[in-house]
């Protein structure tokens, strides 16, 4: 294969890769990182009788070594940690047609996955997100195909049983974040707790910065907390719009230029309400979504 052939195969495989490796890592950057140290370590190889195979492995492993590193950081991360966001209606992350194919993405799974160990992350994306079979899963970490098939049950118990939050259309959807938004915005609470789930939850990633540093949990809790949000001064003037990110739609607020971008509240809804609302202002995190938008 000539180093054009093997450039050519790298970049028809480079979506998929970015994919996995931001479901294994909940990181975009961190994700580009190691689709980018893929890719130095397939320019070196000899040949390979299945790309495809042979680029999965090598990223899923370096993806591993990464998550062990990543979950010290995580530990003493200031405040709750939540995934950074990626805005996904142009495909960053690939096909999200199914309800299955949005809930691999969303903040609220990748949060779940935060549970598991490194290998049973692996092997609970591989297997629930991009469809592998237990003798490919164990060819790519090493493992016999009863273990991975032991390693994956273990991950679905810890996982839990994925509730049922894609039936309703999309459109449906966006109007009730809409709607969501709007109350917030105008400080109607009356509107704002009947579309409140009773048992809401909502978390702010901020990474120290002014964030709330724990959850606010109950539906009068949230309102109150959503209603001093939007009374605070820096919310003057600022421009607001609703997005898809992670497969559902969100808001993203700008400031009141609109050329930076201040933050991003994922809504998660369920049976036409809201059961968790998730904002990340943590510069850092934003700064992909930031690109996304340019």
């Amino acid at each position: 294969m000539g180093s054009r052939d093997r450039v050519e195969v790298f970049e028809e495989q480079r979506a998929r890769l970015f994919g996995l490796a931001y479901r294994l890592l909940g990181s975009a950057a961190e994700a580009e990182d190691m689709v980018q140290d893929t890719y130095l370590r397939w320019s070196e190889a000899g040949p390979v009788e299945v790309p495809a195979a042979w680029l999965a492995k090598v990223l899923t492993n370096l993806c591993l070594s990464r998550l062990a590193s990543a979950r010290v950081r995580r530990e003493s991360y200031v405040g709750p940690w939540l995934p950074e966001p990626v805005l996904t209606a142009d495909g960053a992350l690939g096909p999200l047609e199914t309800a299955e194919q949005r809930e691999s993405v969303s903040l609220g799974l990748l949060v779940l996955l935060e549970r598991l160990s490194p290998r049973e992350r692996a092997v609970f994306v591989l297997r629930e997100a991009f469809g592998y079979g237990h003798a490919e899963i164990g060819e790519i970490l090493g493992i016999e195909e009863s273990h991975s098939r032991q390693i994956h049950r273990r991950a679905r118990v810890h996982v839990g049983e994925p509730r049922k939050r894609f039936d309703s259309d999309r459109e449906q959807h966006r109007r009730i974040v809409a709607g969501f938004l709007a109350a917030t915005m105008n400080g109607d609470v009356a509107t704002l707790e009947r579309l409140l789930a009773a048992d809401v939850a909502a978390w702010a990633d901020g990474g120290g910065t002014t964030a709330a540093r724990r959850p606010v949990r109950g539906r009068e809790m949230v309102a109150r907390y959503l209603r001093g949000l939007s009374g605070r001064p820096e919310a003057v003037g600022v421009s607001i719009e609703v997005a898809e990110v992670n497969g559902e739609p969100a808001v993203l607020v700008h400031d009141p230029s609109g050329d930076a971008l201040l933050a991003i509240i994922a809504v998660e809804i369920e049976n036409g309400q809201v059961v968790a609302v998730r904002t990340i202002v943590n510069p850092d995190k934003l700064a992909y979504a930031t690109a996304q938008l340019m």
